[in-house]
């Protein structure tokens, strides 16, 4: 999807920057939620929002890949407990706002049946560019690659 025109939305949360020493805590909501692929070292591609909630992150949403004039939103996820309190658009609004101050467009990719944020996503101004069709192949330790040995 990406994101032409965006449309203002509600910014109005508490909300800090993310840092190395958040990781447990980001690596932990990402696991619960899977808003897509989020590994410990994925928080030093960009920067990374959150907000928390007596103590523990509760939503978060960040910037991975940067490609010249385009930056894509990333990990954008709220724990299940604390959905319907506008965390997301909030995040997803200042991501987006900051993107566009510094010249560039907001893309960022997912499910087709992830209608939810499907729904988020053209609310704050995001259009489908296409649609991929996508593979996942993993070798297990058992495997053999016919080396000939």
């Amino acid at each position: 999807m990406v994101c032409e025109t965006p449309v203002p939305g509600n910014e109005d949360q508490v909300f800090r920057e993310l840092t190395e020493a958040d990781v447990p805590e980001m690596f932990a909501l990402t696991t619960l939620t899977e808003p897509g692929p989020f590994l410990p070292r994925t928080i030093e591609l960009g920067s990374y929002l959150g907000i928390h909630d007596s103590g523990s992150l509760v939503a978060m949403a960040g910037e991975r890949l940067h490609l010249t004039g385009f930056t894509e939103v990333s990990a954008v996820c709220t724990h299940p407990e604390f959905r319907g309190r506008g965390y997301g658009n909030a995040l997803l609004s200042l991501l987006i706002s900051r993107i566009v101050k510094r010249g560039e467009t907001p893309i960022l990719h997912l499910r087709a049946e992830n209608v939810t944020a499907v729904r988020l996503y053209e609310r704050l101004g995001f259009n489908v560019r296409t649609r991929l069709h996508l593979a996942v192949v993993k070798y297990g330790a058992a495997s053999h690659h016919g080396d000939g040995e």
